[in-house]
């Protein structure tokens, strides 16, 4: 393989999703790993360039994924980073030709987003009690993500001036940049003004005063995803819920009690920062869902 052009053509693409795109890190970590894969099959299989790559290459190389069992969204995610660098080194005028533009991508499997009852939601928030700062924190930190629905990546990286007590909004930038506001209701800003006024103020003092973001570790510095994620599980299992639950579960659960309780869909789109309304209509399947489950458990005739 041509490594030094290769290389530096890889190199300018990922560079090109940082900065034009503004691509998160996780998202710019999974492009690479994608190339680097795809890169090791050229490698092994004598394809020199990527201006060398054909149509026929390609279909060897999807053959050479399914042999391996991936799952079709893990084969449709790399087919779709290997169009996405071929479409830009078109753009650049290095290739005339995007060979995976032509390539089917297998349909993704149709799984339906996993989110809590309204019930088991009760039963979460009573595992996250107590009075010491970093309990304060857990609350405020799940009453907001119930609250807004947003991702654990823009609530980690949220600022104490985002939040807007007097309106009761909080301001969130998204994926690529895009910014927008959520409003959050009176649980959310009771246990956000208990932790800022009382907890942030004693987790700060461990640390160097310094850092703006609303969420701290214990040691006073920004909470990261990770710990988000850490602090979600050990709380999942006080409550004994018999179930694996993640932060996004959040996120889904928050948009399908609106869609149960009668919001609009396109609200919810807006609130949820999804750019494409097709993204955001899964949720009507798992009202659907819902519905054809109580109606069976209560209809005498079901």
């Amino acid at each position: 393989m041509n490594q030094s052009k290769d290389e530096q053509w890889i190199k300018e693409f990922i560079r090109f999703l940082q900065v034009e795109k503004n691509y998160s890190v996780h998202t710019v970590k999974s492009y690479q790993r994608d190339i680097d894969d795809f890169c090791h099959f050229m490698k092994k299989h004598e394809c020199f360039s990527l201006t060398e790559v054909t149509y026929l290459f390609v279909r060897s190389y999807l053959t050479y994924l399914h042999e391996l069992a991936y799952a079709r969204n893990s084969v449709s995610r790399k087919i779709s980073s290997m169009r996405s660098l071929f479409h830009y080194l078109m753009r650049e005028e290095i290739l005339t030709t995007n060979v995976f533009a032509e390539t089917y991508l297998p349909k993704k499997a149709g799984r339906l987003p996993t989110f809590l009852y309204e019930e088991e939601m009760l039963q979460l928030f009573d595992a996250f009690q107590g009075e010491k700062p970093l309990d304060k924190r857990d609350r405020a930190l799940l009453e907001l993500l119930y609250a807004t629905g947003m991702r654990v990546s823009e609530c980690s990286h949220l600022e104490v001036e985002d939040i807007d007590f007097h309106i009761g909004t909080v301001f969130v930038t998204g994926k690529g940049r895009k910014e927008r506001y959520i409003p959050i209701g009176s649980f959310a800003v009771d246990a956000l003004k208990e932790y800022i006024d009382d907890a942030r103020v004693n987790i700060l003092k461990k640390g160097n005063g310094e850092t703006k973001r609303l969420f701290l570790n214990y040691r006073g510095g920004p909470l990261s995803e990770r710990s988000i994620r850490t602090i979600l599980s050990k709380r999942v299992k006080e409550a004994s819920l018999h179930q694996h639950v993640r932060p996004h579960d959040l996120r889904h659960s928050f948009a399908t009690h609106l869609l149960n309780n009668g919001a609009d869909l396109r609200v919810v789109q807006e609130l949820l920062g999804h750019e494409n309304l097709s993204t955001t209509q899964i949720y009507t399947h798992v009202t659907k869902e819902r519905l054809r489950d109580v109606y069976k458990n209560h209809h005498p005739r079901a």
